[in-house]
């Protein structure tokens, strides 16, 4: 893989990660109300999820490069339009998040939080579609599939991983904080400011 491509598709991806969606949601979820054990298993859970979904999509993009490269091209322009969709559709539903009940615990092993964690990855549809979506603008056909699917699987589920821990970790640490009644009160009069 061309290493300019592959840059692009690291600072891509990077650029994705960042933005909390429902998956960091849910790392940050447990992180809170459980702890710093049952938040690595909620990162390590998004990443196994990452990895199934990601190979899922891959498999059945990698299918259809083999059979038609007009499709695949097809697929690329409704890829980006389904990009630029998630984009305003995220920037408009800013203004209606909520931070629900931060204090609401529930009392999981690390085990079974890892499981629920990689379940919900790895069936949300959303994802599977985001993959075929993303990932065909860093595909180049005339290449050898496989070695390409590998490269970049791994380097998703690594950034996805470490965006997740990251996640995890902040949370954990402010967890003691933002436990105390006086800080939810106003955590949750900053949200109904926004």
């Amino acid at each position: 893989m061309d290493l300019n491509l592959w840059l692009a598709f690291v600072a891509a991806s990077f650029v994705l990660l960042i933005i909390p969606g429902p998956t960091i949601l849910l790392v940050l979820s447990y992180a809170i109300s459980q702890g710093r054990k049952v938040a690595l298993a909620t990162a390590a859970g998004v990443a196994f999820g990452d990895l199934i979904a990601m190979s899922a999509s891959l498999l059945g993009l990698g299918a259809l490069v083999l059979a038609s490269a007009t499709l695949f091209v097809a697929l690329k322009w409704v890829g980006a339009a389904y990009l630029i969709y998630l984009g305003v559709k995220l920037y408009r539903s800013a203004a209606g998040a909520s931070l629900g009940s931060l204090t609401a615990k529930s009392e999981l092993p690390a085990r079974g939080v890892f499981g629920h964690a990689a379940t919900v990855t790895a069936l949300n549809p959303k994802s599977i579609v985001f993959f075929i979506a993303f990932v065909p603008q860093f595909i180049r056909p005339e290449n050898p599939l496989l070695p390409q699917f590998v490269i970049l699987i791994a380097t998703f589920v690594s950034l996805a991983a470490l965006n997740a821990l990251v996640y995890a970790l902040i949370a954990d640490r402010m967890r003691v904080r933002i436990e105390r009644p006086n800080m939810i009160a106003n955590l949750r009069v900053s949200a109904a400011a926004l």
